[in-house]
Formats: C-alpha cells, structure tokens, sequence
C-alpha cells in the first residue's frame, strides 16, 4: 500500500511593513502620494493549523487465470517454442432445470520431427459436457457425458436454421477391438415452439452398463451465442491446424 501525505507551507509569522521604505517616489512611483511622516502597517494574521490531506493507492488485485488445456509431454505446440505468448481457453456453461451444458474449446496437439517440423497428432475439437440435475441448481458432474465436436460438425451446427436439425454419431473405439462396444448420438432438434433447440445425447457403454439420455432446452438467444463461439473457435482451430 502507497500512502502519501502533502503538508501545506508552514505558517508565516507575523510581521510588520513600514512603507516609509516604499515612499521614494524613485524607486516606488505608484505610493508618491503617500504622506512619508506617517507610518501605515498592514498585519498578516498567521495562517491556521496546515491541513493534512493524505492520499492512499492501493494496488489492484489480480487472479490468474486457469488454463483449460494442460501442455502434454508428448505433445508440443509450434507458437510455444516459436516464443509466442500462451493462449488461454474459456468455457461457456448453460444450465437449465433437468442438465447443464459447458461448452469448452480443445486445442489440437503436435509431436516434433526430426527435421524441425511439427506434425499433428490430435486436431482441435469442441468439448460437450452434459451432466444431470442433481436437486435444484445442483448439477451431478460424477456422471457427466461428453461429446467431441470435430471442426466440421461445428460447421454443421453454425449453419443449422432455426426449424432444422443434425445428428452425430460418435464410436471413441472404431477401428479397434472395442468397436461398437461404446455408442454416442448427439441430436439436435428445434422445439416444437420454435423457441430455440433441444440438445439431447445418448450414451451406450456396454464396458461400463451404462445406458444414459441427457437433454438440455437451449433457447434461441443461447443458440445464437453457441453459434457465434463456435464460428470464433472453429477460425482459430483451422488456422493452428494449418500454422
């Protein structure tokens, strides 16, 4: 904390003028007139107590912001070694009385090569994360769902119009032993009033016995703020892809 303090000028004493000094009409034309056998003083009464201000600056109070995405060991991004400043992710959360919705972006990762260049190992994606009510304003994040829009299904659901609608079906093991074994599908529908969209997805995990439907109302306003954050998110995961 910074404190200062201005003291005003310390107080004259008094004193007497005695313009007999300053008759001379030489050197003081202006008090010629003034009689020089007499003597006219003028008092100056001490000023008051000086005056005390104070001025305190205190410095404000700043909070680090979390990082959404931890830096991998095994993966490395090319404006981190290229000195540019970090970049930092914010999420977006909607909640409604059944389920809450956070929306949070993922940057894509690379792996060096040997010639110096990056290559990519995982592309960008935007994170859903559905979890239960729990009571009211209580939310059961222990039994969260998610679903990885990829940049395309993000310019699936930036140009869907208000009475249309999409589906996604996501298998996390296609290609490996576990294929079919996990299920998602996340449909997005408008409600019948026009009012904006249901989010509804459905996951089937047989490694777990896990049979489960989330679904979350999203008013039109929301649909359009999803829909801006995801045309902003979508240019900058396109161009670190491409950097």
């Amino acid at each position: 904390m910074l404190q200062l303090q201005l003291l005003s000028s310390p107080p004259l004493t008094p004193q007497t003028l005695n313009l007999n000094s300053i008759s001379n009409p030489k050197l003081f034309p202006s008090f010629s007139s003034l009689n020089s056998s007499q003597t006219r003083s003028f008092k100056f009464n001490p000023l008051s107590k000086p005056s005390k201000f104070s001025l305190k600056c205190r410095q404000s109070e700043y909070f680090d912001q979390k990082q959404r995405f931890n830096d991998s060991s095994s993966s490395t991004s090319p404006s981190s070694l290229a000195g540019l400043p970090a970049r930092f992710y914010v999420g977006h959360s909607i909640y409604k009385g059944k389920a809450a919705l956070t929306v949070e972006p993922r940057a894509p990762e690379f792996v060096p090569l040997d010639s110096g260049a990056f290559k990519i190992s995982r592309e960008g994606f935007v994170l859903l994360q559905f979890a239960p009510a729990a009571g009211v304003r209580q939310y059961d994040w222990s039994r969260k769902q998610v679903f990885s829009l990829s940049v395309t299904e993000i310019g699936t659901l930036i140009s869907l119009g208000l009475r249309e609608s999409c589906e996604f079906f996501h298998d996390p093991f296609k290609g490996k032993s576990d294929e079919g074994k996990v299920r998602k599908v996340l449909k997005v529908e408008p409600l019948p009033d026009g009012s904006g969209h249901f989010f509804n997805l459905g996951v089937q995990n047989k490694l777990l016995n896990v049979d489960e439907n989330v679904y979350i109302p999203i008013t039109r306003g929301e649909f359009t703020v999803l829909k801006s954050a995801f045309s902003i998110v979508q240019q900058i995961l396109l161009a670190q892809q491409h950097t």
